[in-house]
Formats: structure tokens, C-alpha cells, sequence
């Protein structure tokens, strides 16, 4: 399979991105959206004409974009809350052109879990954009041609998704694997919706951001920030040269939600604005794909395992 390649790299952000796309008419959303990379996605597809709603446990705190960008909305949902995904998806009238699963949760301290049973983790990060997903899809049908965009991370690397005990029931409880199946479950998704939804008119891919500085570092511990290199002895913030602004954070997201350059191509994972390689995932892998996340007998499976919880 050839790679899909781009003009762009490391350093290019969103707006650059979206350089000359008229994205006027297209209407699109944007989990968390309010805040971090969210944020900078909403504004550089706004930039380019889109109308952009951004769906946020707090529409209040979008209300700064709302005003600073015509053509945007905020709406509230909250995806560890199923009941909230329904609601958001039953006031929803008119196409969707793209959906943007940017929110997310990282290394929660503690083992939590939603009213449906599931580690808080993939509840947000996996479960609420399925579902979204699913309740939307008659939305993105109507496009004629949509995209969804599953944000992923490099954690995708670290961890297969453990179908023998996926809640953390039985075996003890680490943020980070938890963090990392969730992020693994979201390429799975991408993978799932491209098999089933192509003929719709429906791509799906999946992406990793790289490391930036944003509100989704909240529940790190300095340790953790440290072995990053990106906090100092006295608490204070670094910014190593492996790290990027959120502009261009959010410029992956924009290339898979927007560009032509993207038409048609789907079940997919890029970084750095390019298409990733396959590897054998580990512990001392830094690029590329797990060959796990993107196996489809898995991903199947896991689109299997879930459908009847948000059906």
C-alpha cells in the first residue's frame, strides 16, 4: 500500500494548511473545541469559511471563540454521559460534513468509570465519539461526502487494546495503559468506520497530534512532566524541541477534516501531517502505527464489543 503524502510537515500549522481551501457551506464539529488543540481546529477551519459548531461539557468557556469567529456555535456534551451524546445527536438537524473527535481525557490518577460500567478513559476518548459517531452518521451520510476525525496519540504505541479485561476489572489500574488502549481504540474505530461506511460517502482517520503544551496534561505528575522533559526541578514548564505550538498541533487534524488533498483516502493514521508506517508497536518505538491499531479483525471486534452499549 503507497503511503498518502503531503506538502507539509512538522511545523506547519493549521491556517497553512488550509491555505486557499474554501470551506464556505461546510458545516462541522468539533469536540472540545472550547479549549487547547480544540481551539486552534475550530479556528482554522472557521478561517476558511466552515461553520463550525463546537460541542463542549461547557459552552460557556467557548464563548471567547463564539464571538472573535463568525459562523461558530457552541453546544453542550458531555461524552463520559451517553444520555448527553443522544441529546446532542437528536437536536442535530442538517448534514454533517466533518466530525472532529478532539476531546479527551489523559492519566486520570484513578480508576473511574462511567454509568455504562467503562474506565473513564475509554469512556471519553473511545466510547462518547462512537457513539456520537453512530447517532450522527444519517447526518454525515447527507453530506454526500464527510469525514470523521478520530485524534489518537503516539500512547497508541505503548498498548493493544485488552479484550479480556478492557474496564481494568482484574488487572491493577495504570493511567498511562489506560490512556494508551484508549488512544489504540481510536485508530481501531477508524479502521472499523472505513470498512462500513466508505460506500456512504464516509471516510475515517485517525491522527496524533505530537506533544504540546495543553489543558490535557492536567492530571500529569511532575514526574511524569520531567521524564518528558518538559517540566523543571522547580515545577515550572520547558518546552523541549520535540515539541509544537498548538497551531501546529491541530494541523494533522485540519489536513484529515479539510484538505482536498485528503479526498477519498480513509481507515488511515498520520502524524506530522503525513501518513504513518506500520510498525511493531513496544515500549521504545517513537513513530509510526501499531500494527495492532490498525489490524481490522480487531478493530472489528472492538466495534462489536461496543455497538451495543451506545446502540
Amino acid at each position: 500500500m503507497t503511503l498518502t503524502t503531503t506538502p507539509f510537515g512538522m511545523r506547519t500549522t493549521a491556517a497553512e494548511v488550509l491555505d486557499g481551501v474554501d470551506l464556505s457551506g461546510r458545516r462541522m464539529i468539533v469536540t472540545g473545541g472550547a479549549s487547547g488543540l480544540g481551539a486552534e481546529t475550530v479556528r482554522a477551519l472557521a478561517g476558511a469559511g466552515a461553520q463550525v459548531t463546537i460541542a463542549t461539557r461547557n459552552p460557556a468557556a467557548a464563548e471567547p471563540l463564539v464571538e472573535a469567529l463568525p459562523g461558530t456555535r457552541a453546544v453542550a456534551l458531555d461524552l463520559a454521559d451517553l444520555d448527553s451524546v443522544r441529546a446532542f445527536c437528536d437536536d442535530w438537524s442538517g448534514p454533517v460534513d466533518a466530525l472532529v473527535a478532539n476531546a479527551g481525557v489523559m492519566m486520570l490518577p484513578t480508576r473511574q468509570v462511567n454509568a455504562q460500567g467503562w474506565e473513564m478513559q475509554l469512556a471519553i476518548n473511545y466510547l462518547g465519539h462512537f457513539a456520537l459517531a453512530v447517532g450522527l452518521r444519517p447526518a454525515l451520510q447527507a453530506a454526500g461526502e464527510s469525514r470523521v476525525v478520530l485524534v489518537s496519540s503516539g500512547a497508541q504505541l505503548r498498548a493493544g487494546f485488552d479484550f479480556d479485561d478492557p474496564q481494568f476489572e482484574r488487572r491493577p489500574y495504570d493511567p498511562f495503559a489506560a490512556y494508551a488502549q484508549s488512544k489504540t481504540a481510536d485508530v481501531m474505530l477508524a479502521v472499523a468506520m472505513s470498512r462500513r461506511w466508505a460506500e456512504h460517502g464516509i471516510t475515517a482517520n485517525a491522527c496524533a497530534p505530537g506533544f504540546i503544551h495543553t489543558n490535557l496534561q492536567r492530571h500529569l505528575d511532575k514526574a511524569t512532566m520531567q521524564a518528558f522533559g518538559a517540566m523543571d526541578e522547580d515545577g515550572d514548564l520547558l518546552t523541549p524541541d520535540y515539541y509544537k505550538t498548538p497551531a501546529q498541533g491541530a494541523a494533522t487534524t485540519v489536513l484529515l477534516a479539510a484538505s482536498p488533498l485528503l479526498d477519498g483516502v480513509t481507515g488511515r493514521y498520520f502524524e506530522d501531517n503525513q501518513e504513518a508506517e506500520v510498525v511493531e508497536g513496544g515500549p521504545d518505538v517513537m513513530a509510526g502505527v501499531a500494527r495492532w491499531s490498525v489490524d481490522p479483525v480487531g478493530a472489528d471486534r472492538l466495534w462489536d464489543y461496543a455497538l451495543p452499549v451506545v446502540s
